[in-house]
């Protein structure tokens, strides 16, 4: 029996020993928790100031770009108006020539008699105000004898040309002009039936 007691409290000592072992762990692991909460504490406590420093660096980052992106779109505004308003600058002063050239023509137009010179003087003109045209890159479309086409020209009148030629063009009342491809002004024609 003695031997019996000494397995049942061998059995009893083994279960208090694992009891005090299991309330040394819980005790361990519920410090550390403690120790976990308290270091979560702490830095919630140390985060939370940074938190709103980095907000207050954000929005004033963000203020300050929202400023800058309104000034660069009313400058940006303004440019545009001055390129609107200066665009035809280089056209203009291209045209000035010309029109001293013309104010010429009608002076020497009063003291002179001479008809053919003033002609000539009128063909030179109108020449240097061609070549300025050409240099802007603007042409004259051609379209005497060609077929009608309604993408460059605009029927003012039909008239009876005979079979040969139908469908062509058979006076310009008023020239069209092109820049490029696109057309500025469309040409005014007589279209023969």
């Amino acid at each position: 029996m003695n031997k019996k007691m000494s397995d049942k409290e061998r059995d009893i000592a083994a279960e208090e020993t694992a009891q005090t072992a299991g309330e040394a762990t819980s005790q361990s692991a519920s410090s550390d928790t403690m120790a976990e909460n308290t270091e979560t504490s702490t830095d919630n406590v140390s985060v939370e100031p940074s938190l709103e420093e980095q907000i207050a660096v954000w929005r004033d980052k963000y203020l300050r770009l929202q400023a800058e992106f309104d000034n660069f779109r009313k400058r940006t505004l303004k440019e545009k108006m001055e390129l609107v308003e200066r665009g035809c600058e280089g056209a203009w002063k291209a045209i000035l020539p010309i029109l001293d050239d013309m104010e010429r023509a009608v002076v020497a137009s009063h003291k002179s008699e001479d008809i053919e010179a003033l002609r000539q003087g009128e063909e030179l003109v109108m020449k240097k105000f061609e070549s300025v045209l050409q240099s802007a890159g603007i042409a004259a479309i051609d379209c005497v004898g060609q077929p009608f086409n309604e993408e460059e020209q605009e029927a003012v009148a039909r008239f009876a040309a005979g079979e040969d030629k139908r469908g062509l063009v058979i006076d310009c009342v008023q020239r069209g002009y092109k820049l490029g491809d696109h057309v500025l002004r469309y040409a005014k024609v007589v279209v023969g039936e």
